[in-house]
């Protein structure tokens, strides 16, 4: 079932009418101050201090991993969906850097194209929040990595971020601070006590929002849905860092992680010195979003989409009304190469990035010598299995589903020994898998989706006119960014 069509069986806001009905929300009553001082020392600029008025009216919130140069450009699309729709309806735009978040493996390489080529740097980061690791032991390796890259004054601005996630923040602030992007790291010293009330309310029933999550996951379930999240029997929602990050359980009034037992007083007091060591697990971080922001929309991807259904139950129990959902923006960047090679085969973007491979040994049939003989042998295989088959249904009626049976057979067999034959061709031919080649590592990079590996900045730092192009681009749905 697909995220949105869940969304709807479940009755959750979606779309501009829901979002227009709830702005208004007030956030955290110390929250315009905090964050004036976070984006003061971080030496943000002007459009970032006059966006902080626009949440009085409410705020569009969207979020991702803190990546290097900013993660995946996915990032950036989704904080254009954010700040398109906080323009349209005169709210601001916040980004969630998840700092809070200590899978490291995801976050720790960055892939730029450099000269039509896939470069890889992987850095070793302690398996730590993001937040906790510092950026200078490898801020040397960075610089040597990206080259002239790193003297762009935007890019020496972000690499003067003390940790992983102030790189992701200071990122976003010199490439779309002067849209007014409200970057918020929630393991900030200035941020972190915004979430100290309601980590104590979780303490005082800290089961309560794990059962709110399976009764709800419980009922997807029901209606045909997959809920992602599940928290088994004792699990809490909270995760509490030591030497590592780990999800405490809770039986008979004693809390565990695994390692040691605490008691409720010995969490308070360890939240009570440093708020930054409690955080939130899935089941609940966006819900503490909520809480400490004044939030009326939240962007998603397709995955975060099923999770956040999840989550009414517990917003109800931390009495908040569930934020308007929407799709965050889909985009394939084209660089000239890319765009040429595409209309040289007349292939769209898109096709070429679901379908890989196989779009393109479709769009190339034609000019593959002898292909069209064999296709067209085929078809007029095909057509003869057909005439049969009529043949055989006129002496025998019973005949008429076998035949038919038969003939799908035939026919797939046939769209298989084509695609060999492609690809044995295409094999033999090193300009068409060059131009194949070429193409993955412009759009499937890795074997996945451009949006998945590349950093935006990449981009923009290769092409002036790429955040204009991201600017002028639909909030939602899709869009293919030409360069050039």
């Amino acid at each position: 079932m697909e995220a949105q069509a869940l969304a709807h069986l479940l009755g959750l806001p979606q779309g501009k009418e829901a979002l227009r009905e709830r702005l208004g929300r007030r956030g955290h009553p110390d929250l315009v101050p905090a964050l004036t001082a976070y984006l003061r020392r971080l030496q943000a600029p002007p459009e970032a201090f006059s966006a902080l008025g626009r949440l009085a009216r409410g705020a569009v919130v969207a979020g991702q991993q803190a990546g290097l140069l900013g993660g995946p450009a996915l990032t950036f699309y989704k904080a254009h969906t954010a700040l398109s729709l906080a323009e349209e309806v005169g709210a601001a735009a916040v980004f969630w850097v998840a700092s809070q978040d200590h899978d490291v493996e995801e976050v720790r390489h960055l892939h730029l194209l450099l000269e039509d080529e896939l470069r890889t740097l992987s850095l070793p980061l302690p398996p730590l929040p993001a937040g906790r690791i510092p950026l200078d032991p490898y801020r040397g390796v960075l610089v040597g990595f990206l080259g002239p890259w790193a003297r762009d004054p935007r890019v020496a601005y972000a690499l003067e971020g003390g940790t992983l996630s102030e790189f992701s923040a200071r990122i976003l602030l010199a490439f779309l601070g002067q849209r007014g992007l409200l970057p918020f790291d929630p393991m900030a010293e200035e941020l972190s006590p915004l979430f100290q009330g309601a980590l104590e309310r979780e303490l005082s029933d800290p089961l309560a929002s794990a059962q709110a999550l399976n009764r709800e996951a419980e009922r997807i379930r029901a209606l045909g849905g997959k809920p992602p999240l599940r928290r088994k029997p004792g699990a809490t929602n909270l995760f509490l860092e030591t030497d590592a990050r780990r999800l405490l359980f809770y039986e008979g009034g004693v809390f565990s992680d695994g390692v040691r037992r605490y008691s409720r007083k010995e969490l308070l007091e360890i939240l009570r010195t440093d708020p930054s060591r409690l955080t939130p697990a899935a089941g609940l971080r966006p819900v503490f979003q909520d809480l400490a922001l004044p939030t009326a929309g939240f962007v998603v991807g397709p995955n975060e989409f099923r999770y956040v259904a999840e989550l009414s139950g517990v917003y109800a129990l931390h009495g908040l009304p569930m934020p308007a959902l929407f799709l965050r923006l889909q985009a394939v960047v084209l660089e000239p190469p890319a765009a040429r090679l595409l209309g040289r085969y007349r292939l769209d973007p898109w096709a070429f990035v679901e379908g890989g491979e196989a779009a393109f040994l479709g769009a190339v049939r034609g000019v593959l010598e002898g292909f069209r003989e064999v296709e067209e042998e085929l078809a007029r295989l095909q057509r003869q299995l057909e005439a049969l088959g009529e043949r055989a249904k006129a002496l025998e009626p019973t005949l008429e589903r076998p035949f038919r049976r038969f003939r799908a057979r035939i026919g797939g067999e046939g769209e298989r020994l084509l695609g060999k034959l492609l690809r044995a061709r295409l094999d033999r031919d090193a300009v068409l898998l060059h131009h194949l080649e070429r193409l993955k590592r412009h759009l499937l990079p890795l074997g996945l989706p451009q949006e998945r590996v590349y950093p935006f900045p990449m981009y923009a730092l290769r092409h002036p006119e790429a955040l204009g192009l991201l600017r002028e681009a639909p909030a939602q749905g899709r869009a293919v960014l030409a360069l050039g």
